[in-house]
């Protein structure tokens, strides 16, 4: 089974890169029958929170995504302890006793001789002696994974394609610091072991992680999961760049954005695919592959969003919508009003034109008097407009918008808006011809 898990950490809300790395994973599972589940990278306790995780819990269930599972790093502390002692048994992970200070100067020193800055190694020449003094001078160690710097790193990136990195140019990765916290490289491992994770799809800021995480799976005797790196997102202009680190679910909600446009538009940013409307977020599974996914850095736009909504709601079933109309809107009454709303609450202006009351728009009172003689004479029926304009054309020579619009304006109030040949049945009979002879009257 596919088992995929999306692993944000509780510091703050999701953004849209945030959320195209959830839905991806979200889709990669659903469409194989698999399992998604949400996994909390809590283990930065000063920075993370209670309500940043509820956070991320409620912008993944307005969205549709739902979780399988949920685990958080938090409460697998010894886990990680297990593995990490497992992994220095076997030589693959060091203490090390190096100052924040101290690792920066040799890091400056490496640079300035033209080196890569990459760790040393100098906690490996310590004796026990050495470690003892360094100990009783109140320092605590920091551990290390020891990569196999003799073998080279290689996998199928399921967008990126072969990736090839020398372990040698790498540094060994710090995966606790001094005070015992731990760093994300060795936990994201173990619980994706644990969790039987068998694709991560993340971006591609994490190409050099997984090449590490590669050597911490093979350490632990794991089979290490497909990997999948998405280009990152690019905002439409300088501007906008600068707000894609915050632009997120809230500011969606408070434009009226329909949470399965979000979805349309970031399941196929970076494809091969055009960007299309869909009713729901299923809509999007038949077809759904990570080979539709370039290089190429996305070109993430909000403004995009208000448009492909209205568009995702003009196909929306009744079903779908039912909770959010405005009270009295019927199954025929959405069907008549979708095509011409671009938030759900434009519904209720179309309600209004619906039942009522209105304040009808009189051009010419003499038409309105002849259209309300007419239409009381005529049988109802759910053809009653097209009926309607038929006998006024046919008594007034009317046609075109001198025969419709005045109609429309008396009927609605509104100059624009849904088929009248839906709305009038809607209205119903007594309401229409109360509406025409009030025109009627008022001229």
């Amino acid at each position: 089974m596919i088992v995929t898990r999306f692993a944000p950490s509780p510091t703050g809300r999701l953004h849209a890169g945030n959320i195209r790395t959830a839905l991806v994973n979200w889709l990669i599972a659903r469409s194989a029958g698999g399992r998604f589940l949400l996994r909390l990278d809590d283990t930065d306790l000063a920075r993370s929170t209670a309500a940043a995780a509820q956070a991320i819990r409620d912008d993944l269930a307005w969205l549709g995504l739902s979780p399988d599972d949920e685990v958080k790093q938090s409460d697998r502390f010894a886990r990680y302890e297990a593995a990490l002692d497992r992994l220095a048994a076997q030589g693959r992970a060091y203490a090390c006793y190096e100052t924040p200070e101290e690792l920066e100067l040799k890091r400056r020193v490496a640079l300035q001789r033209g080196l890569p800055p990459i760790y040393d190694r100098a906690a490996l020449n310590l004796s026990d002696e050495d470690r003892a003094r360094l100990e009783a001078e109140g320092r605590t160690p920091h551990w290390r994974f020891r990569l196999d710097e003799t073998a080279a790193i290689h996998w199928e990136d399921g967008v990126r394609g072969p990736c090839h990195f020398e372990a040698a140019s790498l540094s060994d990765p710090v995966v606790r610091r001094a005070d015992g916290s731990w760093l994300y490289m060795l936990p994201s491992v173990v619980d994706d072991i644990e969790l039987g994770i068998t694709h991560i799809v993340r971006g591609e800021d994490h190409v050099t992680n997984s090449a590490i995480q590669l050597q911490i799976f093979a350490a632990l005797g794991a089979t290490p999961p497909a990997l999948a790196h998405l280009a990152l997102l690019t905002g439409a202009d300088a501007a906008l760049s600068k707000r894609l680190g915050s632009e997120g679910v809230d500011a969606w909600a408070a434009q009226g954005v329909e949470p399965v446009a979000v979805a349309a538009l970031l399941a196929r940013l970076g494809t091969s695919q055009p960007v299309e409307p869909v009713a729901a977020l299923a809509d999007l599974l038949p077809g759904f592959d990570l080979a539709h996914f370039g290089r190429a850095p996305a070109r993430f736009d909000p403004a995009d969003l208000v448009t492909l909504s209205a568009r995702c709601l003009h196909l929306m079933d009744f079903a779908a919508v039912a909770p959010r109309l405005p009270p009295g809107m019927t199954e025929a009454g959405w069907q008549a009003v979708r095509g011409n709303i671009t938030r759900i609450e434009d519904a209720a202006l179309w309600q209004q034109v619906i039942a009522g009351p209105i304040e009808p728009v009189i051009e010419e009172a003499d038409y309105i008097a002849a259209a309300h003689a007419t239409l009381a004479d005529l049988p109802w029926g759910d053809d009653i407009w097209t009926r309607l304009v038929e006998a006024l054309k046919a008594n007034t020579g009317r046609k075109g918008k001198a025969l419709f619009l005045p109609l429309r304006l008396a009927l609605t109030g509104q100059p624009h808006g849904p088929e009248m040949a839906a709305l009038l049945p809607l209205i119903g009979r007594d309401a229409a011809l109360g509406r025409l002879a009030a025109g009627a009257a008022a001229g």
